[in-house]
C-alpha cells in the first residue's frame, strides 16, 4: 500500500470531510477522493462511508488508520536514525509558530541555529496553534509552537509529544496617558466601558479575549478589527482604544503605551510540539534545545 495514500486516509479520518482533508494536505477534494478510492481498491473493501457532507471510517478503515499511525511513526524513527548516521545537522526544518512567540523567541532561536549550523535551513511559518497541530499531523512541518488557550494539549497526544516553553501572563494595554494607566492592576470588569482594538483575523487569541469579556458580563465595544498586533498597538498608542496583550509582546519596547497586569492572573502555557518518532532527529533535537534555552534567556 502506498504511504501517501495511507497518510491521506489518516488525515481524512482526522478532518472528517474531503474539503478539510484536502486543505490540510494542499490537495483538491477530487485528489483526496481518488487516493482513498485507490486505497479501497488495494484493500478490496470499503474504508469510508459518506454521511451528509462528511465521511466516517468503516471498521476496516479504522483498523487501517491504526496501522498507518504505527507505520508513519516507524518512518519518523527511521528518518531520525538516518539523519544521525549522516552525522551532520543540515537540510530543511519547518517550524510553525503564532506571531507573539515568533517575535519574542523563535526569531532569535533561528538566528542562533544559523550561526551554529550553516547547512541547516529553518523555515518559519506564521500559523495559529490549531493550524500548527494540523500541519504537524499531516507532515507539513516538523515542529509546532502552540498554546493551551487555543488547543487542549492532551488531545491526540499519542501522535505527538510536548515540551513546555514558557508561561505567558496577560496584560491590559493602555495609552500612556489613560486614566487607568497608573493603576497597579486591572480586572476585566474595569474595562467594560472602553473601546477595544482586537486582532480579528482568525486569531484564536482575539477570540479568547472576546469570550473573556462576555464571561464578565459584557461584550467588548470594538472600534478596531485589526489584521495583526502592529495595528492594535497603533490604535492604543493613538488613544483610540485599549486592548489585552500577551506578555510576550512586552519583550520589546512599545512607544506610547503602558501595560498593566490583569487580575486575577490569566496565564497561558506555551509548548513545543513534535512527532513522537522524531525526538532524536538531530535537526529537531537542536531546535527544541535552542528554543528552550532562548526562551529561558530572553523571557527570564
Amino acid at each position: 500500500m502506498d504511504i501517501t495514500r495511507l497518510r491521506t486516509l489518516r488525515e481524512l479520518a482526522r478532518c472528517r470531510t474531503m474539503a478539510a482533508a484536502a486543505e490540510s494536505l494542499h490537495l483538491t477534494p477530487s485528489a483526496v477522493s481518488q487516493q482513498v478510492a485507490q486505497l479501497e481498491r488495494e484493500a478490496d473493501m470499503a474504508l469510508i462511508e459518506r454521511r451528509g457532507r462528511g465521511v466516517v471510517l468503516t471498521p476496516a478503515g479504522e483498523r487501517l488508520v491504526a496501522h498507518a499511525e504505527r507505520i508513519l511513526m516507524v518512518l519518523d524513527e527511521a528518518r531520525s536514525e538516518l539523519a544521525q548516521l549522516r552525522g551532520e545537522i543540515a537540510g530543511e526544518l519547518r517550524v510553525a509558530a503564532f506571531p507573539s512567540i515568533a517575535v519574542a523567541v523563535i526569531a532569535e532561536t533561528v538566528r542562533a541555529l544559523r550561526s551554529a549550523y550553516p547547512r541547516l535551513n529553518v523555515v518559519v511559518l506564521d500559523l495559529e496553534p490549531q493550524e500548527s497541530l494540523s500541519a504537524l499531523g499531516s507532515w507539513q512541518i516538523d515542529v509546532a509552537v502552540i498554546d493551551d488557550l487555543a488547543v487542549t494539549p492532551d488531545e491526540n497526544r499519542e501522535h505527538y509529544a510536548l515540551i513546555p516553553l514558557t508561561q505567558d501572563l496577560l496584560h491590559v494595554l493602555l495609552p500612556i496617558d489613560h486614566a487607568l494607566a497608573r493603576r497597579d492592576s486591572l480586572t476585566i470588569g474595569d474595562l467594560r466601558d472602553e473601546a477595544w482594538a482586537l486582532d480579528s483575523t482568525g486569531s484564536s487569541f482575539g477570540e479568547f479575549i472576546t469570550n473573556l469579556c462576555r464571561r464578565s458580563g459584557f461584550a467588548p465595544r470594538i472600534n478596531a478589527h485589526c489584521a495583526g498586533f502592529e495595528m492594535v498597538a497603533a490604535m492604543v498608542a493613538s488613544g483610540n482604544s485599549i486592548s489585552i496583550v500577551s506578555g510576550l509582546r512586552l519583550v520589546r519596547p512599545l512607544p506610547g503605551v503602558t501595560a498593566v497586569p490583569l487580575l486575577p492572573d490569566i496565564q497561558r502555557g506555551v509548548f513545543l510540539a513534535y512527532r513522537k518518532g522524531e525526538r532524536d532527529h538531530p535537526a529537531v533535537n537542536v531546535f527544541l534545545d535552542e528554543a528552550v534555552y532562548t526562551a529561558d534567556r530572553v523571557l527570564g
